[in-house]
């Protein structure tokens, strides 16, 4: 009887201590097919008529066009009295790649989630906007040309790229040295809150000149460095219906910074040297983003809306500054119970104030379909397209003349192939 008991309490004992460890999954993507497109600048100076046209066209086996290609570990440990710890770390993958060079940071985040409340968080982590948008866009955030709320900043190479940017032209993506809140949902509603912080101060120098002309700055560089940012997103689920508010700025103060210029360079002053110390520029601009983006499930298929909305202001100057706005909807719907297709068109536009570039109109659309194979396993084929309104840019040369040149950029982009997840 006696050894009965202890058995039964050594069993116990096993299996309280079993379950106090961390349960860890192990989940990827690998995305691979074939990639094409061109894309085509049409670039002219306005006073001499010189016009240049340059174009790119890409042909080849590729990577991540439908999803980037991924390799992530996340866990959670019980702590009781409905405590628990959990980690994720995520990193981008580059199939085709000889090397593992495609590694980097994606998500790489510890928090405490508490039921009945929600999760805190720490560490490198996907903002708000970015979490909304995998919500309520038709595309789901591939990386073919074509959507104009997550476009891709490099264009046809995106696709063929591990997609490591922080940021694209549309939105900030992910951010380091995150505190992130998310709540349980409560009679629908659910809510995101975040800040980022990351300070540096260091001994300012002195520049032994004054002159507005880069090139005829030199020194040493020393200030206070700050990235600093902070957000806040609202998610609404009634029935079939989804809406999602977000709102998130981030500001950058760095100072003058030294680099070494290794040809002669032409300032108000003379020619500089090669290899002299120079100062460039500093940065301080504030980054503010709002989105908004709604959802509704008619049965046969989704429909989608979107709006977003993102201005960068010279903290020094806010009369100057780039704006970009754009709207887009979108349809996703099972034609039959293997084949999944989508569609989406959308447009905006460009405004600047200051820095010599007018108003530029944008437009693009996206139609991609889904086979799938398991529900692990598909084939996809996706064509996208973009357009950029002829637009004209004063260009100020290093010598300090300046002219105006117009611009236009248009580019198309199309993928084929099989994703996995796992």
């Amino acid at each position: 009887m006696k050894k009965s008991l202890l058995a039964v309490a050594a069993m116990t004992a096993f299996a309280g201590a079993a379950q106090a460890q961390s349960s860890v999954t192990v989940y990827g993507i690998l995305d691979v097919g074939y990639v094409g497109g061109n894309a085509k600048s049409g670039s002219y100076n306005t006073t001499t008529g010189a016009q240049t046209n340059p174009a790119e066209t890409v042909n080849g086996f590729g990577q991540s066009a439908e999803s980037t290609s991924r390799l992530g570990f996340k866990g959670q440990e019980d702590l009781g009295g409905g405590l628990s710890a959990l980690f994720t770390f995520e990193t981008g993958l580059s199939p085709n790649s000889s090397t593992l060079s495609g590694f980097n940071n994606r998500q790489a985040f510890v928090g405490l989630k508490k039921n009945g409340l929600g999760v805190a968080a720490i560490g490198t982590q996907y903002t708000p906007i970015h979490t909304a948008v995998g919500k309520t866009s038709a595309n789901q955030q591939n990386n073919v040309v074509g959507d104009i709320i997550y476009p891709q900043s490099s264009g046809l190479n995106a696709a063929n790229s591990s997609n490591a940017n922080q940021n694209n032209i549309g939105y900030t993506i992910r951010a380091n040295n995150m505190l992130k809140l998310e709540s349980d949902t409560f009679a629908g509603f659910k809510a995101t809150a975040f800040y980022v912080a990351n300070d540096k101060n260091e001994n300012q120098a002195t520049l032994t000149s004054s002159t507005t002309n880069v090139a005829d700055r030199t020194g040493i560089s020393g200030g206070t460095t700050n990235s600093t940012g902070y957000g806040l997103g609202v998610d609404y689920n009634w029935k079939k219906l989804l809406i999602s508010a977000n709102y998130q700025s981030f500001k950058l103060e760095q100072p003058y910074s030294a680099y070494t210029n290794t040809t002669p360079v032409t300032g108000s002053s003379g020619t500089i040297a090669a290899g002299t110390t120079l100062v460039s520029t500093g940065t301080n601009t504030t980054d503010g983003q709002a989105y908004i983006g709604a959802t509704y499930d008619f049965g046969i298929l989704k429909a989608y809306a979107q709006w977003i909305n993102k201005k960068v202001t010279n903290n020094l100057d806010s009369n100057d500054y780039v704006k970009r706005t754009a709207q887009q909807i979108g349809v996703r719907s099972f034609i039959t119970p293997k084949i999944e297709a989508w569609a989406s068109v959308g447009n905006g536009r460009w405004t600047a104030n200051g820095g010599g570039e007018p108003t530029a109109n944008i437009s693009a659309y996206q139609l991609g379909a889904n086979y799938w194979l398991s529900k692990r396993t598909n084939l996809y084929t996706i064509f996208g397209a973009s357009q950029t309104s002829s637009t004209s840019q004063t260009v100020t040369t290093v010598s300090g003349s300046t002219f105006t040149r117009g611009i236009s950029y248009n580019a198309n982009n199309y993928a084929v192939g099989v994703r996995h997840t796992f």
